[in-house]
């Protein structure tokens, strides 16, 4: 009971504080700096048609980019991915599972002082190709592969 009485009396003292800078709008959400959606990518059955909807059909392979998987995934269902590059400029990352129903695992941003670092869970159908994108600045992209066996398979299987 006498916590209950604390937790009240704290929350009705914060609200009585902020409600003045509510009311002016000084505490107004603000606009977020959301990617937009990439429907078509997506959505492509294919490798070749995600690539083609994401813009990375014209990619040159390089090793600044560093993905770090099992080579043997016991499960598909879950299959963590170390992806990290150095290419200077860098600033969006792209991860295709190529034999997946939806190829496209995922597309992240990245704001110009930070070099490209994701830890992504992926849920694999079969032995596949990984390949990871990255979007420099000026506008060309950089692949890197690298092929995880899957011994019990994770998107239906």
């Amino acid at each position: 009971m006498q916590a209950l009485r604390r937790k009240l009396l704290k929350g009705g003292a914060s609200t009585a504080l902020l409600a003045p800078f509510i009311g002016s709008g000084l505490l107004s959400p603000k606009a977020l700096l959301a990617a937009e959606w990439q429907r078509g990518a997506f959505s492509a059955r294919s490798v070749t048609e995600a690539l083609k909807a994401h813009g990375s059909s014209v990619a040159q392979e390089t090793r600044d980019i560093v993905i770090t998987a099992p080579e043997i995934a016991e499960n598909g269902a879950k299959v963590e991915v170390d992806i990290s590059c150095s290419l200077p400029g860098a600033k969006s990352l792209a991860v295709f599972a190529d034999k997946n129903p939806l190829p496209l695992c995922a597309s992240i941003d990245f704001l110009p002082p930070a070099l490209p670092f994701a830890r992504i869970q992926l849920k694999l159908a079969e032995t596949t190709r990984i390949r990871a994108v990255i979007r420099t600045a000026d506008g060309k992209n950089h692949v890197a592969f690298r092929e995880v066996k899957v011994t019990l398979g994770g998107c239906g299987g």
